[in-house]
């Protein structure tokens, strides 16, 4: 199962009221270059996707994550103020409720009709200012279990799968990202893995599309999940 949760760029109808972001900020804050890289609906058993912004409601967070870059934002990964004035409490509980909500639904339902769930993002190349060290460099792939959502023997596998498709940049193991609340919450039903690749220009959108797609090919071959 491929889950894309940030490739969206609506606003909903409730936020578009108060959201201040323009297209371009709405843009950078989320997974540029994920709708095409990850247009892998017809190569999975089961496809799961949003189509709302990332700025307005991060899939990827708990549902009582209230931080700056929580659940529903105060300002965007660049620090941009993603609201004029604020949400009231009831429309970030709807927007919870109307989308946040029936996308882990979805997820719950779909455990154990496949092997493994695979998470997956883009980031940028370099830390943004919500980051821990702003503007750090970031590895080309980045893959996280959150220390235990998939057995150790297939992060290994992975690795090298990845490793092998992606010789030309760093792959590294649960940094800068551990994993975020889509493989922690259900890995709890299934083994989940999160996948971050860099938006840096190492190669084309499609040539990434073709690797990440070869890794995951030999990935599932090597654990015997084809």
């Amino acid at each position: 199962m491929a889950s894309v949760p940030h490739a969206g760029l609506e606003v909903p109808p409730e936020a578009q009221p108060y959201c201040v972001l323009d297209h371009d900020a709405i843009v950078k804050d989320g997974d540029e270059q994920a709708r095409e890289i990850y247009a892998i609906e017809d190569e999975v058993e089961l496809f799961v996707t949003s189509d709302v912004a990332r700025a307005v409601v991060d899939l990827n967070r708990p549902p009582d994550d209230r931080r700056v870059d929580g659940v529903v934002k105060t300002h965007t990964c660049w620090m941009v103020p993603v609201y004029d004035p604020f949400l009231p409490d009831d429309v970030a509980e709807r927007l919870l409720a109307r989308y946040h909500a029936p996308y882990h639904r979805r997820l719950s339902e779909l455990a154990g009709q496949v092997p493994v769930g695979v998470d997956l993002h883009t980031m940028a190349a370099r830390a943004p200012p919500v980051a821990p060290v702003p503007g750090k460099a970031r590895p080309g792939v980045c893959l996280s279990d959150a220390s235990g959502t998939i057995p150790e023997e297939w992060m290994l596998r992975l690795v090298e799968a990845f490793d092998a498709s992606f010789p030309d940049v760093s792959v590294q193991v649960n940094e800068p990202f551990q994993g975020g609340y889509i493989i922690r919450h259900h890995g709890t039903e299934m083994p989940w893995v999160q996948v971050e690749l860099s938006r840096a220009p190492f190669c084309s959108v499609k040539e990434k599309r073709r690797r990440v797609l070869e890794a995951l090919t030999h990935w599932c071959e090597a654990i015997g999940v084809t």
